[in-house]
């Protein structure tokens, strides 16, 4: 029984870090780029995009295809950056308690 209640206040702890987890992630912005900085972009902790930055040059008609595929690297830069930032998080949060794998808890 003793165990029971151990275990009831560690779940109890971790819905309040999660709680304060989730509040933090509203503030923390991650940033992408790509073709060296010419195009940059940055996601809210929820992975909504918030700035996008094109570098003018970048702004010819003829090389659309270009910019198009820097605005979906720097996307992709910026949300394997919020992932590894959340998988952090997310060990944090857990304290040592065993989550199974892919648990999303926001």
């Amino acid at each position: 029984m003793k165990d029971v209640m151990g275990m009831m206040k560690q779940v109890g702890q971790m819905q309040a870090r999660v709680q304060q987890m989730q509040e933090e992630l509203g503030a923390l912005e991650i940033d992408g780029q790509s073709g060296g900085g010419l195009v940059k972009l940055t996601l809210t902790g929820k992975g909504d995009v918030k700035r996008l930055s094109i570098d003018p040059g970048l702004a010819k008609p003829d090389e659309v295809e270009i910019l198009e595929d820097l605005i979906v690297a720097a996307a992709a830069d910026a949300k394997s950056k919020l992932d590894a930032t959340l998988q952090q998080k997310m060990q944090e949060v857990a304290g040592g308690l065993p989550l199974p794998p892919g648990l999303k808890l926001f």
